[in-house]
């Protein structure tokens, strides 16, 4: 059964183009736009102000019959996006020695598997790091020992069954949106390969993104 090759490099540079599209950007901008809440008059504070009995709510009230206006699509959406995507549980991953060996080994776990959300996908690779292992050498999916760098482990996650290439595209640009977030301006590569970056400093990042895209419905 044939994969397309992509090496960490490659990856991180698809991610990067996908990151600076106007697509990607109006994602990322706008993930977190909520209805906006009714501004209320200073000069009038809502402790301030008796309770109505009867009649409509005044102009900067805010109720439940607000709610009425927001159609009942927009509210399930808003809520589902807030769920935060569920943890890997399907299949355990190959042990030490399976980390160690050609990833065609492995690609028989594809057979059968559908697609996933990014998020879910960067549990897989969170997952890879946190039981293979973190390294930092320049442009390598792997190390003698089976260790993954970061864009490795988007990599052997997709090669293990996680996901389509195209998932690991976006799982790519959310990390780099989550970089971004955290001031870093280049790639993921450069930035695993950062003197004094840490395998502690991997899973973290990882962590942040996974929230990142959980909390944008991808």
């Amino acid at each position: 059964m044939a994969t397309a090759v992509l090496t960490p490099d490659q990856l991180d540079g698809q991610a990067s183009r996908l990151h600076d599209t106007q697509e990607w950007q109006q994602i990322v901008t706008g993930w977190d736009h909520t209805v906006p809440e009714p501004a209320h008059s200073p000069a009038e504070p809502t402790s301030a102000r008796p309770a109505e009995a009867s009649g409509p709510p005044s102009a900067g009230h805010s109720d439940w019959r607000s709610l009425l206006s927001v159609p009942v699509d927009r509210l399930v959406d808003d809520t589902l996006r807030t769920l935060p995507a569920a943890p890997p549980h399907e299949r355990p991953l190959p042990g030490r020695l399976g980390a160690m060996l050609p990833d065609r080994v492995h690609l028989w776990r594809r057979v059968g598997q559908g697609d996933l959300r990014p998020s879910t996908h960067l549990g897989y690779a969170r997952q890879i790091l946190a039981e293979w292992g973190w390294q930092n050498t320049p442009y390598r999916l792997r190390n003698v020992r089976g260790a993954r760098c970061v864009c490795g482990a988007l990599i052997s996650a997709h090669r293990l069954g996680y996901g389509s290439l195209d998932t690991v595209d976006r799982a790519g640009a959310w990390l780099i949106t989550e970089l971004r977030a955290q001031g870093w301006p280049g790639l993921i590569g450069p930035w695993n390969r950062h003197p004094g970056r840490t395998a502690a400093d991997a899973l973290a990042l990882f962590d942040a993104t996974i929230r990142r895209a959980s909390l944008a419905g991808h």
